[in-house]
């Protein structure tokens, strides 16, 4: 296990300081430590592994299959396997156990570490950043790698504190469980962690009740276990599979496919798709016809598709129109799907009622329960699915000083301004990974922390070879490539939703986009063309 005390006294200065000790933090450890730097990793849980050590919600699993859900260096996956096509948070803490022990990482990591403030001294060129116990450490450049979900959002809902039973947000849930058999149930939205929670207590809970504002347009799952000779076939596939990351849209094994939806006849299109139904998983969504994402109409065709197979599962007429609407509540797969394996079945459940809060709007909640426009839903545990200030909610809730700037959330309070998803103009030696304006959400985590992670830590060697200690992202190179991101989303079907991918789940959030959406390729081809003008856009000294 990695170290749970502070830093010693003569170990306070560091080449680089990591926030966060999930795949990317975790990367970056391992490839800066072997570059010869000096290197601490902060991380805010008791364990390693970044989100799987904070999701342990009845249900909690990966929506990537395991195979290219994980580091690709061969001698980490020679001796592991895998038991689950989409693995469990308990077999994901096992995971990073296994990475942690074959890497030596614990030796740098610190647990139970919090990062809450940063300021940068301009005249040592470093940053002084403290933790939630009052100790600084100094370090010439900080790394953020605190993910695109973990600054957890609970809305503000009158009442809160008068309710009896237990009220745990998805993200927040008691390390030691919680169980929910026998009792009333209440969750709170329908995005992924909601429909894992609601598929567990549908099984256990005396009653259910979903509390449901925008329908979730869910594909199924097809989970499975996995044999021996499952993992012993997979592996052999893996140095291609793990290759082909790099040349799609989303970092997975599969990409878009070189032809529009409107180009064939309906007879062929309906063939594609019921091919990419029964595959189950994201291929229906980042495996389909190339306009889906871009153009309305042939967005439709992929909506009406999956609305028409959805229903099939509905058993309760009147939930039919609220689970599977007519009308598309959104473009198809402009929010991020979320993975099934039999929540559409649950509704036929007398122990599992739907609540429409279009309809009937949460209006307080009491120490019973939470009251609706139409009435009392009496519960023992109310979860709140409802979400997190999402890609850049990480950063800008620690309280970040640059240069010459207050504070990093000041800076974009009107919008996220960067260098290439990493840098931002007024602090200088900080650089984000998986963050606001680089491919983060639309992206497999693992591939972005490998592919992204090695430009960066190319990157840092290339300043170190240079004998550069300051490097700051331009105004007029931010500007431009926020302009960029904005242009290219305007060609998509994204800005139409009213999602996280926007920030439009946290109120007085701008509505824009939040993660680069001109795809894994195109992000790295223009990172390498920055690199080969020796960083153009940054301020090198």
């Amino acid at each position: 296990m990695a170290n749970n005390g502070n830093v010693m006294a003569g170990d306070t200065d560091f080449d680089a300081l990591i926030v966060g000790a999930g795949f990317a933090g975790l990367y970056q450890l391992e490839r800066l430590r072997n570059l010869g730097m000096k290197v601490r990793l902060y991380e805010a849980g008791g364990g390693v592994g970044g989100i799987w050590h904070w999701n342990c919600y009845p249900g909690a699993r990966v929506d990537t299959y395991s195979a290219i859900y994980q580091f690709s260096d061969p001698n980490l996956w020679k001796d592991w396997n895998w038991s689950e096509l989409y693995p469990s948070w308990n077999e994901m803490r096992t995971y990073f156990d296994h990475v942690d022990q074959h890497l030596n990482l614990a030796k740098d990591v610190q647990l139970n570490t919090r990062v809450t403030s940063a300021q940068f001294d301009e005249r040592k060129r470093h940053w002084v950043v403290q933790d939630q116990n009052e100790k600084t450490v100094r370090a010439r450049h900080v790394l953020l790698c605190t993910g695109f979900a973990s600054a957890p959002y609970i809305p503000a809902i009158p009442g809160k504190e008068l309710f009896r039973g237990e009220m745990h947000h998805t993200a927040l849930w008691p390390q030691g469980g919680l169980d929910l058999t026998g009792k009333k149930v209440g969750v709170v939205g329908t995005g992924a962690s909601a429909i894992q929670v609601i598929q567990e207590a549908s099984r256990k809970a005396s009653h259910t009740t979903v509390f449901q504002r925008t329908p979730m347009l869910a594909l199924p799952m097809r989970q499975r276990p996995l044999s021996a000779a499952d993992n012993e076939r997979m592996k052999k596939d893996y140095p291609a599979r793990f290759a082909r990351r790099a040349e799609t849209f989303g970092g997975f094994d599969f990409d878009f496919r070189d032809e529009s939806a409107l180009a064939v006849s309906p007879q062929e299109r309906n063939a594609v798709y019921e091919e990419l139904w029964e595959q189950g998983g994201f291929p229906f969504w980042l495996g389909t016809y190339n306009d889906v994402l871009m153009n309305a109409e042939a967005n439709r065709t992929a909506y009406d598709f999956w609305r028409d197979q959805t229903r099939q599962r509905i058993k309760k007429k009147e939930l039919i129109e609220k689970l599977a609407p007519t009308e598309p509540p959104h473009p198809w797969g402009a929010k991020r799907p979320s993975l099934e394996q039999y929540y559409y079945d649950v509704f036929a459940q007398d122990n599992v009622a739907l609540v429409d809060l279009r309809e009937s709007p949460i209006t307080e909640i009491d120490e019973r329960g939470i009251k609706t426009k139409d009435g009392r839903h009496d519960l023992d545990i109310i979860v709140f699915a409802t979400g997190f200030d999402a890609v850049s909610g990480g950063i800008t809730r620690i309280n970040i000083a640059g240069s010459d700037v207050p504070n990093i959330k000041e800076k974009w309070k009107d919008g996220i301004r960067t260098q290439l998803g990493i840098a931002t103009s007024g602090f200088p030696n900080l650089f984000f990974l998986y963050g606001p304006q680089s491919p983060s959400g639309f992206c497999n985590g693992p591939s972005a922390a490998e592919i992204q992670g090695d430009l960066i830590v190319q990157m840092l060697k290339d300043l170190r070879d240079q004998g550069i200690t300051r490097v700051e992202a331009t105004p007029a190179a931010e500007e431009a490539w926020r302009q960029h991101n904005l242009e290219t989303a305007a060609h998509t079907l994204f800005p139409q939703a009213d999602s996280w991918y926007m920030g439009a789940n946290i109120p007085g959030k701008p509505k824009e986009i939040l993660n680069y959406p001109g795809g894994l390729p195109t992000y790295v081809q223009k990172f390498k063309e920055n690199a080969a003008r020796n960083y153009e856009g940054f301020t090198l000294s």
